[in-house]
Parts: C-alpha cells; structure tokens; sequence
C-alpha cells in the first residue's frame, strides 16, 4: 500500500485539529484544545482506484514559522494550508506559510482551505481577492466547514489525487 504524508498548516485556531477530526473520525467537538507540537492520524483511502494510506500531522499553530517546524515537513507530499475566515489575519499568515515552505522545502501540492463556512456570514476574508490569487497561482481553494462537514472529504481527496499524479509524474 503506498503511504503519503499529509502536513497540516495554519495559524493557531484556524480549525487544523477540527478538519482532521472530521476527517478520520467524523466527529467534531466545540471544546478548543491546543495543538502541542505535532498529532499524528492515518486514514486509510481510495484514490482512482489505488489504496493510499494518509499519515497526517496535526502541526501547531502559531503566527510566526519557526525552523523547528520545517523539519515536520520532512517526507510530506503535500499540506493543507487552513485559514480561518472569520479572521482576515489569518489568511495573510497562511500566505507568509506558503511562501516560506516553498522557499525552504520546495513546490509541493496543496490546497488552500477556508474553513468555518458554516460561519459565513462572519467572515473578514475577501473572497475575490482570494480567487483572483488562486487563479493567478493555479491554486484549488475549497470552502470547508469541519463543524458542519462541508468539503472535508473534497479536500483530502483532491490534495491526495493531486500527490498522486505528482507523484507518477516524477
């Protein structure tokens, strides 16, 4: 069975743990607990007709990208990079996260996902802005809700076929 190693990016509270959780588990809890270092799930799916088993790290969120973190990303062939909606700030973070992984890991699949849609009508993030960079950079940006379950599985599994034609490609 092949194995992929799946990061997951963002500030602090941005919903990294929520989106795993509804992912492996399809549970999600109100309860906010902070990420301590790194929390490591695998979920075992099928891509296209091929087994994949995803080993997912949890990374802990916090606003400035420390280099101990860039050795989390070590072996990963992709991430998920979570940006609250309902806080503007943190999708400039995200940004500032994608850079720095792309400048000190290199290019690898990712999709950018704005989560707490089920908080919409909440939101500080401008969406247009958002799609104009996204077309720009050739970027898939899907709207999640890890509370509702909304576009959970479509992250994963876009992010999972993405690595997987990347991954034949080299």
């Amino acid at each position: 069975m092949i194995q992929k190693k799946i990061c997951m990016l963002g500030s602090f509270s941005v919903g990294k743990t929520s989106l795993v959780a509804r992912f492996v588990s399809s549970v999600f809890s109100d309860k906010y607990l902070t990420t301590v270092g790194v929390k490591i799930d695998k979920k075992a799916v099928t891509v296209d007709g091929i087994d994949v088993t995803l080993m997912l790290w949890d990374i802990y969120g916090e606003d400035d990208f420390q280099k101990l973190r860039m050795s989390y990303l070590r072996g990963a062939s992709g991430y998920l990079l979570v940006v609250d909606g309902t806080r503007r700030a943190t999708l400039d973070i995200a940004l500032q996260l994608q850079q720095t992984v792309r400048e000190q890991v290199g290019a690898m699949p990712f999709i950018l996902c704005l989560n707490k849609a089920d908080l919409r009508h909440e939101w500080e993030i401008d969406l247009d802005v958002v799609s104009a960079r996204a077309r720009a950079e050739g970027w898939i940006v899907i709207e999640t809700s890890a509370k509702l379950g909304a576009g959970v599985e479509e992250a994963f599994s876009r992010l999972t076929a993405r690595m997987m034609t990347e991954a034949a490609t080299t």
